[in-house]
């Protein structure tokens, strides 16, 4: 999903989404049925049910990096644990995987959960962080006021549908974009992680997180080329009807070039030929991955926040 290098490296506050007034809506159906259209962009209708199945996607990619990490890095001591109808990850200090996803869409939230989620984490010496849909339950916020956790990030979840039948433009001249085999999985980790660095270094931990996550068991990626020369990189995560749009990043040189948007429409095609019916992504609000986004049809469905309790070495 965009950004991050899998979500987006920087983010920055953004606004609370407003809704239309009810009687200025048509009523809804379901969203894989009948969608409201607003300024002639589909949207799903947003509920409970299509927020946790978004949520829980991006939980599962998670979960995958932990079990990749088991096997590849045990020294790191990648876990999960299943709580609050989420799951907390934990992928290594400081990672950005390392964060719990998904609490609080089966409803209330007690304090037993709440205890373990905490010492999921400061068993481990680490911060709770928790990614937070405004469709949790309630008791899950009056926890987080009551046991001191603060508001650290926002990200705008953005959806778009998908239709098998939908044509796409080919990408401007000189750019090609080609699905990649796992032989070229460590170029293209090299390729996005430049991008995300720009004419810095790039850091092993980045190299580290984009390789995870770029061999997940749902991933796919790309490369881009403009006449021949590697230009950039995306990848996109297929589960259960819904492709996940994400680590999407040009390298300096190329930019302005149209190669973000051929990523993103070559994702989307693959996306639609794989029979998902949404696409998901998620980028800091106001920000240009937003705005490239948002050019191919996504609108935003809700904003996030992550909250975030620092370790507590002298814990209850």
């Amino acid at each position: 999903m965009n950004g991050n290098p899998l979500l987006s490296p920087l983010r920055q506050p953004g606004n609370c989404l407003r809704h239309p007034s009810p009687d200025a809506m048509p009523r809804l159906e379901p969203f894989h049925r009948t969608l409201y259209t607003a300024q002639t962009m589909e949207l799903p209708q947003l509920d409970a049910e299509l927020a946790r199945r978004i949520e829980l996607a991006e939980a599962q990619v998670g979960v995958d990096c932990a079990e990749s990490l088991k096997r590849s890095q045990p020294q790191i001591g990648a876990a999960v644990e299943h709580v609050a109808g989420g799951f907390a990850v934990y992928c290594g200090a400081n990672s950005p995987i390392t964060q719990a996803v998904g609490l609080g869409l089966d409803g209330p939230v007690g304090d037993v959960e709440m205890d373990r989620l905490e010492e999921f984490y400061w068993s481990r010496r680490e911060a709770v962080r928790v990614e937070t849909c405004p469709l949790a339950h309630a008791s899950l916020i009056d926890h987080f006021g009551r046991r001191g956790y603060r508001v650290t990030e926002f990200s705008n979840v953005m959806a778009r549908q998908l239709d098998a039948g939908e044509a796409w433009p080919a990408p401007v001249r000189g750019v090609t974009i080609k699905r990649i085999g796992s032989n070229q999985i460590d170029l293209w980790t090299v390729t996005v992680a430049q991008g995300f660095a720009e004419s810095s270094p790039v850091p092993q931990e980045m190299l580290d997180v984009m390789g995870m996550f770029a061999r997940g068991a749902a991933s796919e990626c790309f490369l881009a080329r403009i006449d021949e020369e590697i230009a950039g990189g995306g990848a996109l995560a297929l589960r259960n009807g819904l492709a996940g749009l994400f680590g999407a990043s040009t390298l300096p040189a190329f930019r302005g070039r149209g190669v973000q948007t051929a990523l993103l429409q070559t994702r989307l095609a693959r996306a639609a030929e794989a029979g998902c019916d949404l696409a998901v992504s998620f980028a800091p609000p106001g920000s240009i991955s937003q705005r490239n986004i948002v050019r191919q049809g996504f609108r935003v469905l809700y904003t996030r926040v992550k909250f975030e309790k620092a370790f507590a070495a002298q814990r209850p």
